[in-house]
C-alpha cells in the first residue's frame, strides 16, 4: 500500500472516530435531558407523557402533609392559576417551605399526582428558578386579564 493510501486509511479512521464519539455524547445528552414545565402547561398537555421532566412554582400554603415514616411527603405546587400535586419519598432541603419557590422533577402518574424523585428549593430568600418566575407572572398576568372581564348581563 502506498503512503498516500495509508494516509486516506488514517483519516477515515479518525473521522469514523469522531462521528462515533460525537454520536455517544449527543445520545447521553438527549437521554439525560429534562424539561421544565409549569403547572398550568402540565395542565394544557406540554409536558411529556411517561417521561421524567420538571415542574416549578410556589409551594401551596398548608398543603405540606408529612407521613408517620418521616420520609414521605405531599405537597402541591402552583403557579398561582394552576395546582398539582406533588407525592415525594425522600429528604426534602433545608429551605424547603411553604409559600417558597420549588422545582420538583419526575413523572406525571395517570391519577394527575406529579410523582417526584427530586425536589429543589431556593438557595436564599431572593431566588426563584428565572423559568419559575416567569410563570408565576405569566399565570398573574393572566388572571389579571381574566379577572377585568366583566361577565354579559352585569
Amino acid at each position: 500500500m502506498k503512503a498516500r493510501h495509508k494516509r486516506f486509511v488514517l483519516v477515515g479512521v479518525g473521522v469514523a472516530g469522531l462521528a462515533l464519539s460525537a454520536t455517544l455524547v449527543l445520545s447521553a445528552f438527549q437521554k439525560n435531558l429534562v424539561f421544565f414545565y409549569t403547572p398550568s402547561q402540565v395542565f394544557k398537555k406540554e409536558a411529556p407523557i411517561g417521561k421524567d421532566f420538571r415542574i416549578g412554582g410556589l409551594v401551596e400554603k398548608g398543603s405540606l402533609k408529612r407521613e408517620a415514616d418521616g420520609v414521605t411527603v405531599d405537597f402541591v405546587v402552583t403557579d398561582t392559576a394552576r395546582s398539582i400535586p406533588v407525592h415525594y419519598r425522600g429528604i426534602l432541603p433545608d429551605l424547603f417551605k411553604e409559600g417558597k419557590g420549588v422545582v420538583t422533577e419526575g413523572k406525571l402518574g395517570p391519577d394527575g399526582t406529579f410523582h417526584a424523585t427530586e425536589v429543589l428549593a431556593k438557595h436564599d430568600a431572593n431566588y426563584m428558578p428565572p423559568e419559575a418566575q416567569d410563570a408565576i407572572n405569566e399565570a398573574k398576568a393572566a388572571n389579571t386579564s381574566q379577572s377585568l372581564v366583566m361577565p354579559k348581563g352585569k
